[in-house]
Parts: structure tokens; C-alpha cells; sequence
């Protein structure tokens, strides 16, 4: 161990950050200061990885969960060589910067996931390293270990207060995740003061009750972390805690252990009296130390040099091991090209299922062809229909399942799933209720956010979930989701239409998708577009239409299409049903499309079992929304139907009005 190099890294990371912090009146100082020590021997001995290669497949990942503490990445980003320059620190937090306020993917080299959100990023280092753990099982031989990294996360207070953690943490230690270790950064602090205040928990015995082996150290003796380090490492059934006790804010004289370290700049006497105890020159801003550089330098040439080993040691494996290099090719693949060799389930007009069962057999089909689709339930894969049985689980003893069983865990359960396709590898699935995305939707915001090609499977979309009442029964969650930017929303309407709603959602590899599903039985319509698989992917096509021009386009989207075509058939004018799978992609399709499908000069009646929100400018007059607008009701499904007027009967009359 290089410790003096080391000392210069934490000095230059302290300096770093209070010195941009300052500069952007913005930020919070106290964690990179506290945790500087950490981080030098994380990039200066631990950490195998390359800056000129970010992707590389086999890295370690390091997750900051405490995001708010991004000057802490950012300036060891800069330090060992990655896209980060001082001109970019210097322009933290700023409109256009690769510095922003907290870590983004895809946005800054070396940002593994966007953090901020506290705990998410917990939970994405148990997907990523969910991820690790399946790639090794499939791809590493006797010969060869091509995948074989770990995963490192740096939590503090705040994430341990947030329950997604719990969630994830718990998930993780019934796991064995052998090669997932956790830095908590223990400094008692949180933005109010003391965490005292509100916290006082015993940590280390939680996470032993999780499974987890826990250690401890102080956090300013960089020999005794790294014995942890290789303790942890050398744990291979067990995730590890390593609490790391702290100073926040620590070099700062007059403010190191406060609350006023935390969120704020130090001001410009403190910077100064805080460039004086670290024995900076007074002028100094955005300071580093000379030893820091050149330790980097040399220390690049090595991560080089065992980056280039890899790839050539991969090489020979995949000549070695043509079969499993197909296979990794498919796995690294976005999965469009292995569509068209699904052979998917075939419904003919006139069956009746719901489309929760077409989902579940149009997923069994498409596993066999896309290998690295994997994901799983929260406790709810028999009325989910997710699991895949002839594919195993994927548990503690056994690393090659590709069903997961995330248990009641919602929220981590998504979380999850980002791990897992940040990691690469995979393309994750995770399922529900509709109704439960109200436990997911911060981390299936950040999915969307990241962009990422995660697949909600929603079932029970609709107050036809029956005798659960209206703690199951979605009444807001649609517009509610199709709120979330990148955020692609289908609501398939028969089982022909959820096939295609799959493959729809293969092929967006640019944001996640929600698949709302019926728990009840719909009858396969006939439909009258004969391209309707190519139109659908506009976002609406035409099911059935009437001769000349219609006196009324009924817009339905999922189980209420049915209803649509019951009610048309029963009524005295010239009616069109629409079948809008996604009302999004529908809106940003071309003016004459959507002329097409519906007319701006033809009344509209829009039929969806949720609330009116969004589907205003559809209709001349807010009578012609069959829709709801209060929560549901306990009882049979049908009979629940005809408490809120949702029948056949009332859509008629209203069409004919």
C-alpha cells in the first residue's frame, strides 16, 4: 500500500469537493470530505477497472448510494483518469455540466446508475450484483472465468432509514450475494442534526439478522478497510456490511461533525481556514496534490494492463467455447433479432382469456428464444403468470434460474430489475398488481430516467379485480404511469393484442415499458385493419368501423374494447371502435395518422376504467368520457361493473345520445 499516495488522493478529494461545492453556492460538502480516505484506496488499490474502457463487461461496479455526496465520484472520476476534467468540476451542478447535482447515467463516464433518491442505489448494487452471479454460472468453464467482479456500494444514514433498503438488503442476505459489499458511512449526521433525533437502531445486528456478515473500522485507517476488503471478499455465502465510522465534513476546523457540513457550502472563511488545516496554499482553489497525479499515472498503466489480459483471455475462450460465445452475443443483444424466431401462442377469434394467461404463455414463448430474459414476481407469479418453470429459480444454491422470487419486496423488486439491466446482460421483467405501483414508482422513475428497458408486468388493471375492493383496484395508476417521461404504457385488449404488446415491449430499448393486464376473461376480436400488428405500433388502430364516415369514434383501450364492441353493436349510429394500446404513442404519431384513426371532426366517446386525466382533448365534451372518477367497490366483479353504471347498456346510450 501506497500510503502516502493514498494521503494525497484523500487530500485532493477534500479540496475537490469543498472547492466546487463553493463555487456552485450548491451542494453538500460534509460526505466526500468524511469519506475521502475510502475513496483514495477504492480507486487507488481496490477497484479493478479501466477508464479508458467504462463498458468494460468484467469491472467491479461501485455504486454511491449517497448520491448527494457526487463531488466524493466526481473528483475520483478526475483523479484516476476518467472523462471527468477540472474544467467539469468546476462547473458542478451547472445547466449542461457532466457534473450535475447528483450522479447520472449515461450522462458523466464511470456513473454506474443514477443515485440520489436515497437507497435506490442499494438496491441497484443487488440487482448488479444478481447479475454477476448469473453471468458467471452461465459463461465462466474450468478453463476460463471471463465474468468474476464485485459489487461495491457506499450507503449512509439516509439509506439506511429508507425502507427500500431493508427490502433489498433482506432479499440479498437470503441470497448468499457473496461478492456484494456495502460501505456505511456512519457519521450521525442527517440534514436536521444529530441522526439521534430519529434513528438510533442497531445496524450491524439488523443486517445480521439479514444474513449478512458485518464488520467495522474507522474510517480514517485505510490498512484496516483493506483487511475488511479481503475479509469480505473472502466471505463467499455471505453479502458484507463494512461500517465505517466517521467525521462528516472532516478537515473543515469549525464545522467537521455538524449538521451545516452537510447540505451547504462552507462559505469562503471556512474554505480558506479549511485550505490552511490541510496545508493548501490560501489561493489554492480546486487544489491536487502532485503525488495524487503521479500516482494515477502509473497507476492507469496497470488497470491497462490487466483490462488487455481480459480481453485476451476472452478471446481465447470465445474460440474455445464457440456455443457460449453465441450465447453472450444474444445476452449483450437488445433481443430485437431474436423475435423472429419466437414462436409465439397462436388465439383465434372467439377465445376467451384473460390477458394476464396470454401474457404468461407469450412470455413462455419468448424465453425459449430470448435467453437472457429473467425477472420474476412479488410473491405473486401464479396470478402474475411469470414464472418459468422449465428455466429453474434463480437461488442461493442455484445461480443459473432465470425465475427470481423477489418475495413481498415491490419496491426493491424494481429497483432490482434496474441493476440488473444496468449490469448488462439481461433484460429484466418484475410483476404486480396495477395497483402496486404505487410502491414502485420511485424506482420505476428511474427507469425511466436511466432509460432503461425494464418490463412491468401489471396485472388486475381494473375495478374487474372484484371482491379485493378498492385497496386493489386501480383507478388512478394509468395516467399516473403514462404521467412518467420514456415511459412506454400498453394496455393490450385481447390476447392477439398482448402478443404483440410483448414484442412491443422488446423492441423499446429505449425506456422501460408497463404491460396493464386483466385479471378477467375477454373474447378475441375479429379486426377489420388487416395490418393491424404493424398500425398497432403506432399506438391505436381501427378494430371495427362502419360504412362511410362514422357519427361516433368510441376510443377504448384494454378489457373496455370488449365493452366497446358490445355496446356498438347495440346502437343506432354509424360507430368506429379504436383500440389505443398506448395513448402516448398514438399522440406522437403524424397529424393525418391520427386523423385517420380519429377524426378531429367526428364526435369521440373515450371507454377506460381509470380516471379522465389525459384523455380531456379526445372529447368536445367531458360527458363523453366513460371513465371513473371515484375508487372502487368489494363484490363480484360484474355486479361491481354495475355500481359504478360501467355496463354495456350505459356506453350504448351514451353513443347514441
Amino acid at each position: 500500500m501506497n500510503t502516502k499516495a493514498l494521503e494525497a488522493i484523500a487530500l485532493s478529494v477534500r479540496t475537490l469537493s469543498m472547492d466546487a461545492v463553493q463555487a456552485a453556492n450548491s451542494g453538500h460538502p460534509g460526505m466526500p470530505m468524511g469519506l475521502a480516505e475510502l475513496g483514495a484506496l477504492l480507486y487507488g488499490e481496490i477497484l479493478s477497472h479501466y477508464p479508458g474502457d467504462p463498458g468494460w463487461p468484467n469491472r467491479d461496479r461501485l455504486i454511491l448510494s449517497a448520491g448527494h455526496g457526487s463531488m466524493f465520484l466526481y473528483s475520483l472520476l478526475h483523479l484516476s483518469g476518467y472523462d471527468v476534467s477540472l474544467d467539469d468540476l468546476r462547473s458542478f451542478r451547472q445547466v449542461g455540466s457532466r457534473t450535475p447535482g447528483h450522479p447520472e447515467y449515461g450522462h458523466t463516464a464511470g456513473v454506474e446508475t443514477t443515485t440520489g433518491p436515497l437507497g435506490q442505489g442499494v438496491a441497484n448494487a443487488v440487482g448488479m450484483a444478481i447479475a454477476e452471479s448469473m453471468l458467471a454460472e452461465h459463461f465462466n468453464t474450468r478453463k476460463h472465468t471471463v465474468i468474476d467482479h464485485y459489487t461495491y456500494a457506499i450507503a449512509g444514514d439516509g439509506c439506511m432509514m429508507e425502507g427500500i433498503s431493508s427490502e433489498a438488503c433482506s432479499l440479498a442476505g437470503h441470497l448468499g450475494l457473496g461478492k456484494l459489499i456495502v460501505f456505511y458511512d456512519s457519521n450521525g449526521i442527517s440534514i436536521e442534526g444529530s441522526t439521534e433525533l430519529a434513528f438510533t437502531e442497531d445496524v450491524e445486528k439488523r443486517f445480521e439478522a439479514y444474513g449478512w456478515q458485518v464488520l467495522a473500522a474507522d474510517a480514517y485507517d485505510v490498512k484496516e478497510i483493506e483487511r475488511l476488503v479481503e475479509l469480505a471478499r473472502n466471505e463467499t455465502a455471505k453479502p458484507t456490511l463494512i461500517k465505517l465510522t466517521s467525521i462528516i465534513g472532516k478537515g473543515s476546523p469549525n464545522k467537521a461533525g455538524s449538521a451545516d457540513v452537510h447540505g451547504a457550502a462552507l462559505g469562503e472563511e471556512e474554505v480558506l481556514a479549511t485550505r490552511r488545516a490541510l496545508g493548501v496554499g490560501d489561493n489554492d482553489a480546486f487544489y491536487i496534490d502532485p503525488d495524487a497525479v503521479e500516482f494515477f499515472s502509473t497507476r492507469l498503466e496497470k488497470l491497462k494492463r490487466e483490462h488487455d489480459e481480459w480481453q485476451e483471455m476472452f478471446v481465447e475462450w470465445a474460440e474455445a467455447n464457440p456455443e457460449l460465445k453465441q450465447k453472450w452475443d444474444k445476452h449483450f443483444s437488445d433481443g430485437t433479432s431474436l423475435l423472429m424466431r419466437a414462436e409465439l401462442p397462436e388465439f383465434a377469434v372467439g377465445d376467451t382469456v384473460a390477458t394476464r394467461k396470454a401474457s404468461g404463455q407469450t412470455l413462455q414463448a419468448l424465453a425459449k428464444s430470448v435467453p437472457h430474459l429473467v425477472g420474476g414476481s412479488a410473491d405473486l407469479a401464479p396470478s402474475n403468470n411469470t414464472a418459468l418453470p422449465g428455466y429453474g429459480s434463480f437461488t442461493r444454491q442455484s445461480r443459473n434460474g432465470r425465475t427470481l422470487h423477489f418475495g413481498v419486496r415491490e419496491h426493491a423488486m424494481g429497483a432490482i430489475c434496474n441493476g440488473l439491466s444496468l449490469h448488462g446482460g439481461f433484460r429484466p421483467f418484475c410483476a404486480t398488481f396495477l395497483v402496486f405501483t404505487d410502491y414502485m414508482r420511485p424506482a420505476m422513475r428511474l427507469s425511466a430516467l436511466m432509460k432503461q428497458p425494464v418490463i412491468y408486468i401489471m396485472t388486475h388493471d381494473s375495478i374487474f379485480l372484484g371482491e379485493d375492493g378498492p385497496t386493489h383496484q386501480p383507478i388512478e395508476h394509468l395516467a399516473a404511469m403514462r404521467s412518467i417521461p420514456n415511459m412506454l404504457v400498453l394496455r393490450p385488449g385481447d390476447a392477439q393484442e398482448t402478443s404483440e404488446a410483448w414484442q412491443m415491449a422488446l423492441e423499446n430499448s429505449q425506456g422501460p415499458t408497463v404491460l396493464a393486464l386483466t385479471r378477467q376473461n375477454l373474447t378475441v376480436y375479429e379486426k377489420a385493419d388487416a395490418s393491424w400488428t404493424r398500425t398497432l405500433r403506432r399506438g391505436a388502430y381501427i378494430v371495427q368501423d362502419c360504412d362511410g364516415v362514422p357519427d361516433v369514434v368510441v376510443v377504448a383501450t384494454g378489457s373496455e374494447v370488449n365493452l366497446a364492441l358490445e355496446a356498438a353493436a347495440a346502437c343506432t349510429r354509424q360507430v368506429r371502435v379504436v383500440s389505443m394500446i398506448s395513448r402516448e404513442l398514438f399522440q406522437r404519431q403524424d397529424r393525418g395518422f391520427r386523423e385517420s384513426i380519429v377524426p378531429s371532426g367526428v364526435r369521440a366517446v373515450v371507454a377506460e376504467l381509470g380516471v379522465a386525466q389525459g384523455w380531456e382533448g379526445f372529447v368536445r365534451d367531458s360527458a363523453d368520457l366513460f371513465v371513473l372518477s371515484d375508487f372502487g367497490a368489494s363484490g363480484p366483479a360484474a355486479r361491481v361493473a354495475e355500481h359504478f353504471g360501467f355496463t354495456r347498456q350505459r356506453l350504448s346510450d351514451l353513443i347514441d345520445a
